[in-house]
């Protein structure tokens, strides 16, 4: 069983910053890619950042320059470090892992964390 634990969400004053991490646990065989989304109240969930495949980064525009991803391949977790951080950055945190497992090999699977709330207020 493959489990997304993400951790470091809460309530920050605008232009603080957080760090958000997401530890993939489980048999898993090998991660393709994996990244940060976010959903706001009524609005759909977008991308924030992720490594592809090939292990280059994608963020989005109203991201850059303000958050970095990072990753620890042994330990299969990716962080999300977010400075500068504004109200508009206020939602739900998704971490998202697409992987083969050890039961399954070879064949990708999607797996969504729970979800950990950030709030910025102005």
């Amino acid at each position: 069983q493959v489990q997304l634990v993400e951790s470091g969400g809460g309530l920050v004053q605008a232009g603080g910053s957080l760090r958000l991490s997401c530890a993939a646990t489980g048999s898993i065989e090998s991660i393709y890619s994996m990244g940060w989304y976010r959903q706001a109240p009524g609005k759909q969930r977008d991308l924030v950042a992720s490594f592809t495949s090939s292990g280059s980064t994608n963020y989005a525009d109203a991201v850059k320059g303000r958050f970095t991803i990072s990753r620890d391949n042994a330990k299969n977790t990716v962080f999300l470090q977010m400075n500068s951080l504004k109200p508009e950055d206020t939602a739900v945190y998704y971490c998202k892992a697409v992987l083969s497992t050890t039961q399954v090999i070879h064949i990708t699977v999607q797996y969504w964390g729970q979800g950990t709330q950030v709030t910025v207020s102005s």
